[in-house]
């Protein structure tokens, strides 16, 4: 028997009673732990760097709103596949007009390939500076990395599972070392998490860059996918079990993913905003550690962004997977679909093109995205013949809706800014 026979045998033993205890809960935590690294990928290094360093910690509260919304619509995912057995790729194909099908899934490749872009890039920048290679060395051993332990995905869902959990607790242990390396001013941190404000154009090309690297298109797409066969259950009762175990698990692996977020950002203002405010590359802001914080602090910085990148990079994978697959009914080989979204990463390389430029743009196309599988997660949980008694009430309708119109406005503003229009109220 695999371990993810067990775990679902054990599952099963506990959602009829017969186990109980903290490590019969723990059984439950897996796919909301995988959907959280796409909260912590290179992207979020990026943005959250060019934030602190430009800004200082000014735009916290966009972390912390990006936050909250990725909570809301990361539970509604969850609870759309543990309720209908199916993923949201495939309710779309299932229910809406043709046309919009494959206008759905071209979107959704596109965003996938940006993420492949931030992850891929992030990876090979750290192993590049750590280890003193040139960035296409990096970029290879990247992938060769990623497909080893997709390897992993043949022996079930918990293996997978197990492996992106110890790559997102090094993540967090990373942060947690630099917040007690870095000088940080935790009064100003409290003012920016309480206070938004946008001090001029390139701080909002960096807020929207934030939520399209925190609310992820693909994350949302994946975690449906998770949940929809994980656990056997019999009854309504188990049903509200897993349910409420879902919803616990969201709120606590998003929530670590927030403060890793807000340490990225907190520590960029503490290193870099006065007197080195320039600085917006993963590179030089590595370069800089140094000097200003330690040798300690710059290896740690390393470290979290390698496995940053390794471990985005396969959950990438997978949802590109649950796409392609929900859009279309059609399997590839896992080797094949890696290669597709791969190549235009190294595309970007071998043409000259910055790195860190290349991640925050690849994050704004992921915010333009976005309300694509926003709007249909919505809509379908909304659906009391698709979702029966667990449609969503009307304040978490509101709420999702109210978070949706948040990201198109400011989607709205981000394209107008980009053609030259001038923002009210925005200097440029």
């Amino acid at each position: 028997m695999t371990s993810s026979e067990k775990t679902r045998t054990a599952m099963t033993a506990v959602l009829a009673g017969e186990r109980r205890g903290v490590a019969g809960k723990l059984l439950f935590v897996g796919p909301a732990v995988i959907a959280s690294v796409a909260y912590m990928d290179p992207g979020n290094y990026a943005t959250n760097i060019q934030a602190g360093a430009g800004y200082g910690y000014t735009l916290l509260w966009v972390v912390l709103f990006s936050n909250l919304i990725a909570m809301l619509f990361q539970a509604l995912s969850a609870r759309l596949g543990i309720v209908t057995g199916h993923n949201l790729a495939e309710l779309s194909r299932d229910h809406l007009p043709r046309p919009l099908v494959w206008a759905m899934w071209v979107v959704s490749e596109i965003a996938a390939i940006a993420t492949d872009l931030a992850e891929f890039l992030g990876g090979a920048i750290g192993l590049a500076l750590l280890f003193n290679m040139p960035l296409m060395l990096g970029m290879a051993i990247t992938a060769s990395v990623t497909y080893l332990l997709l390897s992993f995905e043949r022996g079930g869902f918990r293996p997978m599972e197990l492996i992106i959990g110890t790559l997102v607790g090094l993540i967090g242990l990373c942060y947690l070392v630099e917040m007690l390396i870095a000088p940080i001013s935790w009064g100003d941190a409290a003012v920016g998490l309480t206070r938004p404000s946008l001090p001029d154009a390139a701080a909002l090309t960096i807020a929207v860059g934030i939520i399209g690297a925190t609310v992820m298109p693909h994350a949302i797409y994946l975690h449906s996918g998770l949940t929809q066969s994980r656990a056997r259950i019999d009854n309504e009762g188990e049903r509200r079990k897993v349910l409420k175990f879902s919803n616990i698990e969201v709120v606590v692996a998003l929530s670590i993913a927030g403060m890793v977020n807000m340490a990225m950002v907190m520590m960029a203002a503490s290193a870099f905003h006065q007197g080195h405010s320039e600085v917006a590359e993963i590179e030089t802001a590595y370069h800089m550690l140094t000097p200003l914080l330690g040798a300690a602090a710059a290896g740690v910085f390393l470290l979290s962004l390698i496995a940053s990148g390794v471990s985005s990079s396969v959950v990438g994978t997978m949802a590109g997977q649950i796409v392609m697959q929900g859009f279309l009914r059609f399997h590839v080989p896992i080797w094949v679909r890696r290669l597709v979204t791969m190549l235009p990463a190294f595309a970007v390389v071998g043409l000259g093109v910055n790195a860190t430029d290349a991640l925050v743009l690849s994050q704004v196309v992921l915010s333009i995205a976005l309300p694509v599988p926003m709007i249909a997660l919505i809509y379908f949980t909304s659906r009391r013949d698709i979702m029966g008694e667990y449609v969503t009430g009307l304040p978490v309708r509101v709420l999702a809706m109210g978070g949706a119109t948040v990201v198109l406005c400011l989607n709205f503003v981000l394209l107008s800014a980009f053609f030259g229009l001038q923002i009210p109220g925005l200097a440029p």
